[in-house]
């Protein structure tokens, strides 16, 4: 098994992510691939519980909107499993 994490939307992309904006979904898997860098210390990033795992939340622009995220260490996997825009 390798030691690089990844990041996918879950369920799927079309889910998450459909109808954002250009700039907001570039930023959302600009934060994808920060948070697969981090890898296991991505549960510590943004807003959520510390221990035991659940989910995470980080702001985008300035709290315009935000992700909510799950990492699953067991697979080395940053979830994405929700965007929301408010503008």
């Amino acid at each position: 098994m390798s030691d690089a994490w990844t990041w996918e939307y879950d369920p799927d992309e079309e889910s998450v992510a459909h109808g954002l904006p250009a700039p907001v979904l570039a930023e959302v898997e600009r934060l994808g691939d920060q948070l697969a860098i981090l890898g296991r210390d991505a549960a510590t990033a943004g807003r959520g519980p510390l221990h035991g795992g659940g989910l995470r939340t980080l702001d985008l622009f300035g709290g315009r909107g935000f992700l909510n995220f799950i990492v699953a260490d067991q697979l080395q996997l940053v979830l994405v499993v929700r965007v929301t825009w408010l503008d």
